[in-house]
């Protein structure tokens, strides 16, 4: 396994549920088209954590570094659906 770790804080304003949606609508889509295993999405609460940290971690685990680069290849293309999903992800952080 290969895992991409993405490190986020939120735009002010934006629903933390409606940004896991999102996460997940998106990555649920990556994952229909074979080019993602599985993901998780955590999020630093309570004060927990080094300040430092962004609230939201989001690890994408990928079969290889192959499917990994057919993943951000498709992205790359900027086509609908995907997107649209990445784009409702990528507005809504800061």
């Amino acid at each position: 396994m290969d895992i991409y770790h993405i490190w986020c804080n939120l735009k002010a304003g934006v629903s933390d549920l409606d940004f896991a949606t999102h996460v997940r609508r998106y990555l649920d889509h990556l994952q229909s088209q074979d080019q993602l295993v599985t993901y998780r999405i955590t999020r630093r609460k309570l004060g927990l954590g080094s300040a430092d940290l962004p609230e939201f971690h989001i690890q994408l685990e990928f079969r290889n570094l192959t499917q990994l680069d057919q993943a951000f290849a498709t992205v790359a293309t900027r086509r609908d659906p995907v997107e649209a999903f990445h784009h409702a992800v990528n507005s809504q952080v800061s």
